[in-house]
């Protein structure tokens, strides 16, 4: 069985009716997912990710993202310049200035291969069945943000 089945396999089970995870992603490239099960999702505006990584460029920032936070990140950008959700573990702590989703939210996830919707994508992939982000890491990261804001005001 290869990774990316595996991958699929363990996000499908996150929803109550995995077959039905299936279904989306064949159907729609997107699967909604209920946060709180197998991972939560912090939410962060792109304008702050790509402040701290200096870029704005797809590339760039899946790159810097996956050397900074070493997991799994969904980029989504149906409204203005877009947001980025870092999964981390339900019971991870989190104190940091991102939004923290869990119990009672679904996020869309997108299918695990090379195909990228025009609204929704993963930033970086996950690379292997429960392999999530550690949020001292984000926290790390959007700290560089905060002296380049201030720098360009």
């Amino acid at each position: 069985m290869s990774d990316r089945h595996l991958i699929t396999e363990w996000l499908a089970r996150a929803h109550p009716v995995p077959r039905q995870a299936d279904a989306e992603w064949a159907n729609h490239g997107v699967a909604l997912l209920p946060l709180g099960v197998r991972f939560d999702a912090l939410r962060v505006p792109a304008p702050r990710i790509h402040a701290a990584i200096g870029s704005d460029d797809r590339g760039t920032v899946g790159k810097a993202l996956e050397g900074w936070l070493h997991g799994p990140v969904v980029r989504d950008v149906r409204t203005g310049s877009g947001l980025y959700y870092v999964l981390i573990a339900p019971d991870a702590p989190w104190e940091g200035p991102a939004e923290r989703l869990g119990q009672g939210i679904y996020l869309g996830v997108p299918r695990i291969d090379n195909e990228v919707s025009p609204v929704t994508y993963w930033a970086v992939q996950p690379e292997r069945p429960g392999h999530l982000c550690d949020p001292a890491h984000l926290a790390a990261l959007l700290s560089t943000a905060e002296p380049l804001e201030a720098i360009e005001s």
